[in-house]
């Protein structure tokens, strides 16, 4: 609602307040100023008890140039709605029933007092003005236009009407426990510090749906709002908590026109159809859903699984053989369905006045007698019997008639209803109850029913805790909201065209398990080929050994899948980063996972094990003929003039250098693992160690050859040379048993 309007509004009232001080104090006003000229029904009692429902559709606007007096009300009722009705008596049934209860009140009557809104908000304001200030027509008193004001008002139906009447009645702290107003925005505690309700808020709604689209694995899913306050609220409420779960995204937000704005409906109808997202999530009102689907079917937008908001989830308006096609397998969340025993037969001892006119206070019965059995009550409207038109005589058995007025077995606001009126009676039997001298109020007071006020009630409706019949427990939390608890609907389209809604589910917040959602999948009817749930997804899940890299300037529920690098792994999807594996693991060739080093080693059975045996056997063997050879011919000068010692030294160590390199073929065990590096290692710097000392004496002779030089063979002796070859050799054996060690 816009500023301006609720200012208005607030001078209103604060100019109607003048007008009755004035009118009680002035003696020369002998009537009342001006008399607001509602429909309603009427119940004298100690306690009235106020009601605001919606029984008219008041769509025709009253002429307002103020040349005359405005035109009444009743002249612009369009349309009767059975079920704002029925509504208002199951809180009359309500208050019926609590007077009959000698536990709850004793010694206590109820009454009622209850008006039309006529679904606009300056009768539901004039009715809720009304109310808290005893102003009605009919009644003078002591030159004062009045009767005895309300201690609480059950209603308004619409969060519209709510924010603008709880304005206003906040200020004066009169209690209102709403039945059907939903907005987010009426929890605000410093705005609306005396408004109740007894059907949860839309946020808890949104997260019942965000749970819904999680349950499914629906991350990408367009939101149609209605362009009100019930929808601007939960389209902030849905950005906000998909943003902080990370549970998905919305592909696109379309505020829905109230009026046939053919231009921007084929729009938003575009926009769904060339969208991949294939879930609709509608947080609207009944009246700009239809007008969007009559774009809908003009276009044959199929394929699309609509999750809808308690606004239209049981709306009969919709559920249409016509519209099946395209709504058919809806998901909804619904009013919680409840049981209220004896209301059926208290509703059928309606009964109208036979001396029915326009200023009667219970005419709502009248007007609804005269639209269910279409007649009138005398005196008729001009031409009506002329016309052919019957009149109504008050005799007609309601149970001939087929009508929703009767139809007590789906009852979901008229629980609300129910609810809304108990936890007003037990605060105020709260009240009655209270010891003197213990009391919550100032110096320990207490409240009693003659000097109970307003904003004391509200004390009492904040510690309110009972349990309805049908089992379910009623309490408000600090922001005046009841425990919330939602039924979840399914659009069963039937073989032979008729549509079925049934209940799959619920979800709801307890004290002790949080929120909960329970669905029944085998009941839920999907309307597509398959039978199964449909996927809505922006980018399909990584596979493993993949991750996720968003896309630039696309929602995180829109990425691309970029395989792990070498040696690296992801296991799980829509992994953001690859890690390493741990030492002695390595990657398989997906990525997807770390498996345990194998043990490979070099077999005789390959070919490269083939080869190095054959070329270690074939050294070995030609070392070995050269040793013979040289062992056969050790006397000979040659053989002596070689060096021999040191020769058959040099080819025992070529032997085994040849023969170590078999250690290095099939399996590791670990004598084989600790001989191999020392063997080869001791074996080359032997081998080395001859040619090195071979090499020195050499060099040896040749010096010796030249003159004075004979003194240097004398330090490369025999021993000298043993001992040379085998110091070196200490050297690595020292250093190989270290390391072994």
């Amino acid at each position: 609602m816009q500023l301006f309007e609720l200012i208005c509004l607030f001078l209103l009232m604060l100019y109607y307040m003048y007008v009755s001080t004035a009118a009680s104090s002035s003696p020369s006003l002998n009537s009342c100023h001006g008399r607001f000229h509602l429909n309603g029904m009427h119940k004298a009692g100690d306690v009235v008890v106020g009601g605001i429902f919606q029984v008219h559709f008041f769509s025709v606007s009253p002429d307002l140039s103020f040349v005359s007096e405005p035109e009444q009300l009743p002249f612009f009722f369009v349309s009767f709605d059975v079920l704002g009705l029925r509504q208002a008596h199951t809180m009359a049934f309500a208050i019926d029933e609590i007077n009959r209860n000698s536990k709850l009140l004793p010694n206590v009557t109820l009454g009622y007092s209850l008006y039309d809104n006529c679904l606009t908000l300056g009768v539901g304001f004039r009715s809720a003005l009304a109310l808290i200030s005893g102003q009605q027509e009919q009644i003078v008193v002591g030159k004062i236009c009045g009767s005895p004001s309300v201690l609480g008002i059950v209603g308004d139906s619409s969060s519209r009407h709510n924010i603008a009447i709880s304005s206003v009645l906040s200020l004066y702290r009169v209690p209102i426990v709403s039945y059907f107003a939903t907005c987010s925005c009426l929890s605000d505690r410093q705005m609306f510090p005396s408004f109740f309700r007894t059907i949860p808020s839309d946020a808890f709604q949104v997260r019942a749906m965000i749970q819904i689209l999680k349950h499914f694995g629906w991350t990408w899913a367009g939101l149609l709002i209605s362009d009100d306050d019930y929808g601007f609220y939960a389209a902030k409420s849905f950005q906000n908590d998909l943003s902080l779960s990370g549970e998905g995204c919305l592909a696109y937000v379309e505020v829905l026109p109230w009026s046939r704005d053919l231009t921007e409906l084929k729009r938003i109808v575009d926009v769904m159809k060339k969208s991949t997202a294939r879930v609709v999530i509608g947080f609207a009102h009944v009246a700009p859903m239809i007008i969007l689907m009559e774009e809908v079917v003009r276009q044959r937008l199929t394929g699309l699984q609509w999750l809808v908001s308690e606004a239209w989830t049981a709306s009969a308006v919709l559920q249409t053989p016509e519209l099946m096609p395209y709504l058919g397998g809806t998901l909804g969340i619904a009013i919680r369905r409840g049981e209220i025993p004896g209301l059926r037969d208290f509703l059928l001892q309606t009964h109208p006045d036979s001396h029915y006119n326009s200023s009667d206070e219970n005419s709502l019965v009248n007007q609804f007698w005269e639209f269910t059995f279409q007649c009138r009550f005398a005196p008729p409207p001009a031409g009506w019997v002329e016309n052919g038109g019957a009149l109504c005589t008050g005799e007609e058995d309601l149970q001939s008639v087929e009508t929703e007025f009767l139809d007590v077995s789906n009852l979901r606001s008229e629980y609300n209803v129910y609810k809304a009126v108990y936890a007003l009676a037990y605060a105020l039997d709260d009240v009655l109850r209270c010891e003197p001298g213990r009391g919550p109020f100032t110096e320990n007071s207490c409240a009693t029913l003659q000097t109970l006020q307003p904003w004391q009630l509200v004390y009492y409706l904040e510690k309110v805790n009972f349990t309805t019949s049908f089992g379910d427990q009623v309490s408000f939390d600090k922001n005046g909201d009841a425990l919330p608890i939602y039924d979840v609907m399914n659009w069963m389209w039937l073989p032979d065209g008729r549509t079925e809604v049934q209940n799959v589910g619920d979800v709801k917040k307890s004290e002790f398990n949080g929120e909960e959602l329970r669905l029944h999948e085998d009941k839920i009817f999907w309307n597509s080929d398959s039978k199964k749930p449909t996927r809505s997804v922006c980018s399909e899940n990584c596979p493993p050994g993949t991750r996720m890299v968003r896309k630039k300037g696309e929602p995180i529920c829109c990425f691309d899948c970029i395989p792990c690098s070498e040696g690296k792994i992801s296991n799980s999807t829509n992994s953001l980063d690859c890690f390493s594996c741990p030492e002695d693991f390595w990657s398989r060739p997906q990525h997807d996972q770390c498996v345990p080093k194998k043990t490979e080693f070099l077999s005789y059975e390959e070919p490269l094990g083939m080869c190095l045996t054959a070329a270690s056997l074939l050294g070995t063997f030609i070392c070995a003929v050269v040793l013979g050879i040289f062992i056969y011919h050790r006397s000979t000068p040659i053989v002596k003039a070689n060096n021999s010692e040191l020769s058959f030294q040099l080819l025992l160590s070529l032997k085994l250098c040849f023969l170590c390199s078999l250690l290095f073929i099939g399996r590791p065990r670990l004598w084989t693992c600790q001989l191999r590096h020392a063997a080869f290692g001791i074996s080359f710097v032997l081998c080395v160690s001859c040619i090195l000392v071979k090499t020195m004496v050499v060099l040896a002779v040749f010096k010796a050859s030249k003159p004075g030089g004979g003194a240097s063979l004398k330090w490369f002796g025999v021993s000298q040379q043993r001992g040379t070859v085998l110091v070196l050799t200490s050297v690595q054996a020292a250093v190989c048993t270290v390391w072994l060690v």
